[in-house]
């Protein structure tokens, strides 16, 4: 595998003359880079105007290897070949290396650029990118490999202090200006003009960024200056460094490598929005800075976004007055480290209301909006206390939590929620402090864990009754002065102390559907879905030759092929696919099919575009200049694997998923216009491709979260000893406290008062399944029956 670095831009606040004359220093031989031991001039060129200096050295250096490794490699010493071409005229120094030693199994090229800021004529901007391709090293390459990868960092992190130290060196020396060069006459021979001509063309743009390895060149080491303003005149593709040390932190240089390349592959690859800088960070992080882990999980959050909206959340969205009034939560000043703060009393809340008044719907909007919220405050933190700020700081007081909370809908709202910030959030919750947790604490943490990602539950410090008021509590983080007065602090907050949802303000099932259908008609965007064997196709009608038919359209699910038809004639009037053959229905979205099977290609109609492969998750947009008047026809259709080549038996995974029919369902969101080729102007900004409506997340998203739910709660496999649904009681009196817990054993006095099944006795309740239940009397409403719907055993025992 080819392994690539590219360096951010980096700016020396000094004339390109005088850092030129501190980068000559460093031969033949710099003592502050052990490794480089010598160098010899292979070739050298100078025009006759002296504007023109190419000189090309062989370099040798000492690598820091174990001694075994270099007896085997049969070589004491490695070298390079490093060829640097100066125009004075331009002011640029181009430096290209590659290693001469084991080119034949080990190939390294680099190449540095120094020129001129473009604002600033007085400063210098410095950029590098390498590439390593070991083929083959005596069966030690993924040592090589790492070898190289600690060399060459090393070296790049010393940039800065070795051009600076020659820099003092000439300051000792008087130097502290070195004059331009100057033509030496006013009229250029022709020779001169043909030097010219050569070092333009010699001036090479930097080849792919690449990574590593045995830094050599010019600046296989060298850093900037100080900038403080972010990418100070230099090109909007490229990254300052001192703007990513300023406003993104300190990265070590594979990291910026990883930042500037997974930027640049989305300036050149995706067609909406650019993420902002933090935020691909914040994806890297993730993914410990695997750009095919954080391109593939980054994708999949911009067409998330892109089909929510979410980017207008905060300006077009008001929260419902219930959520003001009792979603008990508020954002509240920041902690030690200028972090934004989010308090949330949890306990407080009632979750099982909020569903019910509201909906999932309306509560993930808000969490999103909270989210996007938190994201502003970063922002605006990070410039009020001059460091990078990129995540908050999450107090959660669970004060009057109890297993009344563990309500099923609300639990799988909760599940619902935690998976899909992960999954476009990632790296934002910098510290999450749980605080006067209580005995039942733990049931809600065996259901939410497992979907909380490993570096996020490391941020978690729970507290239990007072504990948060001792050492090692809650001053070690946040100032005495901003702690909420409901903590005993000194610090009024804002925000509302939850309580109960009246009744009054519930609403059916049928009510929110409806809501949510009204939110889905309100985007330009469509959906439909793409079944095998049954394709999704829409009718244009074009009545003017040389119209434009453009679309914009998203895949939500599945891989699918688009095509586009034309026929002279009419289709019958489309039909929606009954999907009897699948015995399922099209709940997410519609399915009409145009083309009668009768049609045949070539004849009835014909193909205009070749066909186009779509995988899930790309976002496509594009457009077709009509030759001929009458229909055309957009097709969606499934996109089917290859079969497999190497036996004509089905493999058992590919019987497996025959058998499931959600394996043969693709989803898609499109928009369509046509437009007079008058109008057209060659891109999409006619289409209003960033007002795709927020609506229910794609069935993905909410199978993916209903199966590992499922999962999760009957991971014991058992069967409950005692059914919740005998009967039910208007009124019943709701769960009560356990009384005390030893591992998996709870106390209960059970059932509750007045219960008209047995007579109140007290029992010890073993759970032998996952940790989640006292809901097994038949006096309860149906909603509190086991959260997990199951899959659990238990052993009575009465307690004397």
């Amino acid at each position: 595998m080819v392994q690539k670095y590219q360096s951010p831009v980096r700016v020396y606040k000094h004339p390109f003359e005088l850092i030129m004359a501190a980068y000559e220093r460093r031969f033949p031989t710099c003592p502050l880079i052990p490794m480089f031991v010598d160098s010899d001039t292979v070739s050298e060129f100078k025009s006759e105007d002296g504007a023109i200096h190419v000189i090309e050295r062989r370099c040798k250096l000492d690598i820091d290897a174990p001694r075994l490794l270099k007896k085997i490699a049969g070589v004491d010493y490695v070298y390079f070949v490093q060829k640097n071409s100066l125009n004075s005229r331009d002011r640029t120094l181009h430096i290209e290396a590659h290693n001469e030693t084991f080119s034949n199994r080990v190939i390294i090229h680099e190449h540095c650029c120094y020129t001129v800021h473009p604002e600033n004529e007085d400063w210098t901007c410095f950029e590098q990118s390498a590439s390593l391709d070991i083929k083959s090293f005596f069966g030690f390459e993924s040592t090589v490999e790492k070898i190289a990868m600690k060399q060459y960092t090393s070296n790049i992190k010393k940039g800065k202090e070795i051009i600076e130290y020659y820099l003092r060196q000439l300051e000792e020396e008087g130097i502290t200006f070195v004059p331009r060069w100057t033509p030496p006459s006013l009229g250029p021979s022709s020779e001169t003009s043909s030097s010219k001509s050569q070092a333009s063309s010699s001036a090479v743009l930097v080849p792919d960024a690449a990574a590593l390895k045995e830094g050599l060149s010019g600046e296989g080491l060298s850093s900037p200056g100080t900038a403080s303003e972010p990418v100070v005149g230099t090109p909007d593709d490229k990254l300052d460094a001192d703007y990513i040390k300023r406003y993104l932190g300190d990265l070590t240089p594979l990291q910026e490598s990883c930042l500037i390349r997974l930027r640049q592959w989305l300036q050149e690859t995706h067609k909406g929005k650019i993420p902002k800088d933090e935020h691909i960070l914040r994806f890297l992080r993730a993914r410990d800075f695997n750009i095919d882990k954080a391109r593939e999980i980054m994708c999949q959050s911009l067409t998330w976004r892109k089909q929510h909206q979410v980017d207008y959340i905060l300006d077009t969205w008001t929260p419902p007055q219930v959520l003001q009034d009792y979603y008990a939560g508020g954002w509240h000043h920041h902690d030690k480290d200028g972090r934004p703060l989010y308090v949330i009393r949890l306990g407080q809340m009632d979750t099982k209301g909020l569903v019910r008044a509201l909906g999932e719907e309306a509560l993930l909007r808000y969490v999103l909006s909270i989210n996007e919220e938190g994201l502003r405050r970063c922002e605006e933190n990070t410039k009020v206390f001059g460091r990078p700020i990129s995540s908050w700081t999450c107090l959660v007081d669970l004060e009057g939590l109890n297993m009344r909370h563990l309500w099923r809908p609300g639990v799988k709202a909760l599940l619902r929620i935690i998976e899909v910030v992960e999954a476009n959030y990632p790296e934002t919750l910098g510290r999450l402090l749980i605080l006067r947790a209580p005995r039942v604490f733990p049931v809600l943490w065996t259901l939410v864990s497992p979907f909380i990602d490993d570096n996020t539950r490391r941020k978690f410090l729970i507290y239990a009754g007072n504990d948060y008021q001792g050492p090692g509590g809650l001053l070690d983080y946040i100032d005495k002065e901003i702690i909420p007065d409901f903590l005993s602090g000194e610090c009024m907050c804002d925000v509302p102390e939850g309580g109960l949802v009246p009744k009054s303000l519930y609403r059916t099932a049928e009510e929110l559907e409806n809501e949510d259908l009204k939110l889905w008609t309100e985007t330009i965007y469509q959906s439909a879905s793409v079944f095998k064997g049954a394709p999704h196709e829409i009718l244009i009608q074009i009545v003017d030759a040389a119209s434009v038919i453009t679309w914009d359209f998203d895949v939500c699910k599945g891989d699918i092929v688009f095509n586009i038809y034309h026929s002279k004639r009419s289709p019958q009037p489309p039909k929606k696919d009954s999907l009897g053959a699948h015995s399922i229905t099209s709940p997410g979205g519609n399915n009409v099919q145009l083309i009668d099977k009768v049609w045949q290609l070539g004849r009835d109609y014909s193909m205009v575009e070749s066909p186009l492969i779509c995988k899930e998750g790309e976002s496509v947009q594009g457009s077709h200049v009509t030759r001929w008047p009458g229909f055309y026809i957009l097709q969606w259709k499934f996109h089917s694997m290859p079969a497999c080549a190497a036996t004509n038996l089905p493999r058992v995974d590919d019987v497996l998923a025959s058998l499931q029919v959600s394996s043969h369902k693709c989803k898609v969101m499109y928009y369509t216009e046509v437009i007079g080729s008058e109008d057209f102007r060659g891109s999409m900004t006619s289409l209003e491709s960033s007002h795709s409506g927020f609506s229910q997340l794609s069935a993905a998203t909410t199978s993916s979260s209903q199966s590992h739910s499922s999962s999760m709660i009957s991971r014991g496999g058992h069967e409950t000893a005692v059914g919740s649904g005998a009967g039910t009681v208007p009124g019943s009196p709701s769960a009560p406290e356990p009384l005390g817990m030893a591992g998996q054993t709870m106390c209960w006095d059970w059932p509750p008062v007045n219960c008209r099944y047995q007579p109140p006795k007290r029992v010890r309740l073993t759970n032998l399944g996952c940790l989640l239940c006292p809901w097994f009397c038949p006096c309860l409403e149906p909603e509190m029956a086991c959260p997990g719907e199951a899959a659990l055993t238990f052993q009575w025992s009465q307690v004397q």
